[in-house]
């Protein structure tokens, strides 16, 4: 991957002002892309930029702020994104974050749900056209494999009847996997890829250090390592490692609706592979999006 060039190449990574979302930028304007980066801090999101400026002078690298647990700020940033830029090679879904108590999103929704799983779901259909029109494009999508030994609760997506927060959030891991099987079906043949991964056991600030949603952040989450027993804990550099080579790679071009662990695919749990759920939760997911 070392010597795979991106130049000409453009990249939007959410979640990309600290830990692996940041190391993936990073990695991809290494590589010569221009590197769109999503944070909810405008703040965080200049220091950012502005580091990879002094680290690469010649580095392509711009910034747009969002809250992507707001349906509103998530289509704003797709019609900023789209004003701004012609085309889209790659997208990065990173953005997530892990709640002790139960919260809801402006818009209503459970808030792991709505920012973990329905920020990639709605980022990723408003953003369509432009990556199919820059085929061929990849969409990655970070999991993690806490999603193992769960399922879906249809009756109860948003837990309302008994909030955990490792539930919850292992659950909207499942959910970020089957949302890539389905979409992988439904770009076969467009020239666009899907493909999800576990980043590895990562030590990281999980959502520290900003404002509003971000102070919510700040008190609650919690580094997802912490359901992963056994495994020591790499650095956001490691972690962002297959993030990178599914951005990147020439080995993965055309590889679409994969699982992957340390660069290579691997099988992810039973529940994941279940067509009728992964098709329900689109379903669900379109319904509480209002997409269409």
């Amino acid at each position: 991957m070392e010597s795979q060039t991106m130049t000409g190449k453009v990249c939007l990574v959410t979640g990309a002002t600290s830990g692996i979302g940041k190391e993936t930028a990073r990695g991809l304007v290494g590589l010569g892309a221009t590197v769109i980066v999503v944070g909810r801090s405008r703040r965080r999101c200049e220091q950012v930029t502005a580091a990879f400026r002094r680290e690469n002078p010649a580095a392509q690298v711009s910034f747009l702020v969002a809250d992507l647990s707001s349906q509103a700020e998530i289509r704003r940033l797709a019609d900023e994104f789209t004003r701004q830029y012609d085309r889209l090679d790659v997208l990065v879904n990173n953005a997530g974050a892990k709640f002790r108590a139960r919260h809801e999103s402006i818009d209503g929704i459970e808030l792991t749900f709505a920012l973990n799983h329905l920020g990639y779901f709605l980022l990723t259909l408003r953003l369509l056209d432009v990556l199919k029109a820059s085929g061929p494009a990849r969409i990655v999508n970070v999991a993690s494999h806490a999603h193992h030994g769960v399922t879906l609760d249809f009756d109860d997506l948003q837990m309302r009847q008994r909030y955990d927060g490792s539930l919850a959030y292992r659950r909207s891991k499942l959910a970020n996997i089957m949302f890539t099987y389905e979409l992988a079906r439904q770009l076969d043949g467009t020239g666009v890829t899907a493909n999800a991964l576990h980043p590895g056991v990562v030590a990281t600030n999980f959502g520290a250090k900003d404002e509003g949603l971000q102070s919510l952040l700040r008190r609650a989450a919690r580094p997802a390592v912490r359901l992963l027993l056994g495994r020591q804990a790499i650095t956001p550099p490691e972690g962002a490692q297959t993030s990178l080579y599914l951005a990147t790679s020439p080995e993965v071009a055309g590889v679409s609706g994969q699982y992957f662990d340390n660069k290579a695919p691997v099988r992810s749990s039973d529940a994941s592979y279940d067509v009728a759920a992964q098709q329900r939760l689109w379903e669900i997911s379109a319904a509480l999006t209002g997409f269409e």
